[in-house]
């Protein structure tokens, strides 16, 4: 039993665990301390951070200034300018005309009745006296015999009055008739004279009348219109509208009249010549002469209006065309001249934008004349103005623009096309 005893106590003190041997007999584990090397790199790590995140607040800002910078640039619009140059009227003066017929008339019938024939229709060259027409009047033929016969019995009256009155006047010398009696006679024969002179003046009247049944041609010339036709009833009155029967123009001289501008009103002079181009004959002129001009400036359109007669005898200019007259006028200065496309059309009136001080002067100008590709600038410039060219719509006064280093040779062309017209 001892013996049992004591190997049971010896495998309860074998079993004991190496950690209950250590929680014994190791000891306590002691916090490690900073050294003084330690705290020196942890201070310049921080130091390094902090530079690293300050250089980079830095340089962002640096770049959103400079992008912001670099987009307000980019926002303001470059611009092409050009200086006006002095410009001066050239002698040769182009402006459109019309051409009319030196004598247009309407023919209309003086007498009424039924148009029994015509000889003529429209483009026909007629020669002055030529019968156009006839004209039937019946009603007017028996007027007239009414008045033949009216005539033939006042006629005879003032035979038998005119017999009678010598007859008492031959009395009277032997007293065989009282003077009154002779008196009545002779005042008879007096009234009988005036009667007869009335139906006289009737007849005639109505002859002449008569006479206007056939149309004849006032003058040389080309029948425009024909408004008549066979059977057409004609009525000519003081109470009647008339109708027009023929148009005739003598064409063989034109009067061509021109709005000349009042710049060049006193410019043109009467008997001066001028020269005439049509598109219908690109290689041909014609040579016409300033006939006179109405010594009056138009109101409404400013100005001169000028007739110039061309001769035309073989008919190739006709009425109505529109044609060019150029006219020759002394060279003299005038104002400048600027491209076309540096005009502005607004509400305000004509207008051009003028870069100051890096910014956009909108000014209003007056054109003196416009010869399609430039224009003289009469008023509201000046030569030392840096005009835009191509302006926008939405161009303003004091916006801000840029201008581009291309005024020379724009100008340089400018002056070329000027120089060219």
């Amino acid at each position: 039993m001892t013996s049992g005893t004591e190997v049971e106590t010896g495998m309860n003190e074998d079993r004991t665990t190496p950690s209950d041997n250590l929680s014994v007999d190791s000891p306590e584990p002691q916090e490690p301390r900073l050294t003084k090397g330690t705290w020196i790199g942890a201070a310049v790590v921080a130091l390094i951070v902090a530079l690293i995140v300050i250089f980079g607040i830095a340089a962002r800002r640096k770049t959103e200034s400079t992008l912001e910078k670099d987009t307000k640039a980019e926002a303001i619009p470059f611009v092409n300018v050009i200086y006006p140059a002095g410009s001066k009227l050239s002698s040769g003066l182009a402006l459109p005309g019309n051409t009319q017929a030196f004598v247009d008339t309407p023919i209309y019938a003086r007498t009424s009745g039924y148009l029994k024939s015509w000889h003529f229709d429209i483009g026909a060259h007629v020669k002055k006296g030529q019968l156009m027409a006839v004209i039937e009047t019946p009603e007017l033929d028996e007027q007239l015999q009414v008045a033949q016969a009216d005539l033939k019995s006042s006629q005879a009256n003032l035979d038998l009055a005119n017999t009678t009155s010598a007859r008492y006047q031959n009395l009277l010398t032997t007293n065989s008739v009282s003077k009154q009696e002779t008196d009545v006679a002779v005042s008879d024969a007096a009234a009988k004279k005036a009667a007869v002179d009335a139906s006289m003046a009737s007849v005639r009247r109505l002859e002449q009348l008569q006479s206007f049944e056939k149309v004849y041609a006032p003058f040389d010339g080309i029948v425009t219109a024909r408004n008549i036709d066979i059977g057409g009833l004609i009525q000519a009155g003081e109470n009647t509208t008339p109708k027009e029967l023929f148009h005739l123009a003598s064409i063989q001289k034109i009067r061509v009249f021109v709005s000349v501008p009042e710049v060049y009103s006193t410019s043109i002079k009467q008997g001066d010549k001028a020269t005439l181009t049509l598109d219908e004959y690109p290689d041909k002129s014609f040579e016409g002469t300033i006939a006179r001009n109405s010594n009056a400036i138009d109101l409404a359109t400013r100005t001169l209006n000028v007739e110039v007669d061309v001769d035309n005898p073989k008919g190739e200019l006709l009425p109505g065309a529109y044609v060019f007259v150029h006219f020759k006028v002394p060279e003299r200065a005038t104002g400048l001249t600027l491209p076309a496309n540096t005009l502005l059309f607004r509400a305000q009136g004509l207008q051009v934008g003028v870069v100051r001080n890096g910014r956009v002067q909108l000014v209003p100008v007056v054109i003196g004349k416009d010869s399609g590709a430039n224009v003289e600038i009469s008023s509201g410039l000046k030569a030392t103005d840096a005009v835009i060219l191509d302006p926008s719509d939405s161009l303003s006064t004091g916006q801000e623009v840029r201008v581009k280093n291309h005024v020379d040779e724009n100008a340089n062309q400018m002056k070329k096309e000027a120089g060219a017209q």
